[in-house]
């Protein structure tokens, strides 16, 4: 009788646990399938800095959809540790690379030395009517372009045809 008795208890104690774990796991969510990327809006924050920026802050306009922001950021020179006046937004491409538009109001160089280690010139291209140097990376590769008094660095794991896309709707 005492083994019957201890054969029921573990039963029903498998029970109570079995039934633990399926109510958890219907309330817990599931986000196995979905996309890592979290898309942000940069629109309002573009047109704020463009009134801060001492340059011509650039912003893409009409990207496709398969563009997704992911980060933005505006650090004026007071607190950006040296690096000027900094304008940055990041992309997600739709070849699923990195891609961002960084600019700054510090010497070229200085930025591409920032924001492209190892970076060695690559050649130059024509893309809206501008000159932008291409340059290689141990990592990342960029088009580069001086502005008055900002330059302007497009960086990224992006191929050179997806940086030109991004330069293309900078306005």
């Amino acid at each position: 009788m005492r083994g019957r008795q201890s054969v029921r208890d573990m039963v029903l104690s498998m029970l109570a646990v079995g039934f633990v774990v399926g109510v958890g796991y219907l309330f817990l969510p599931h986000d196995a399938g979905k996309d890592p990327v979290h898309p942000v809006q940069y629109r309002v924050e573009a047109a704020s800095a463009k009134r801060a920026a001492p340059y011509q802050l650039l912003s893409p306009e009409g990207l496709p959809d398969q563009w997704r922001a992911t980060s933005v950021s505006y650090q004026p020179a007071a607190i950006s540790n040296g690096k000027g006046n900094a304008w940055h937004l990041g992309f997600v491409t739709p070849s699923g690379q990195y891609a961002a538009v960084e600019q700054s109001d510090v010497p070229r160089d200085a930025l591409l030395a920032d924001k492209v280690a190892g970076g060695t010139p690559d050649g130059s291209e024509q893309v809206a009517g501008r000159t932008w140097d291409r340059v290689q990376g141990e990592k990342a590769r960029a088009l580069a372009v001086h502005d008055g008094t900002g330059a302007t660095v497009l960086t990224g794991t992006a191929s050179y045809e997806e940086l030109a896309v991004l330069a293309q709707a900078l306005k």
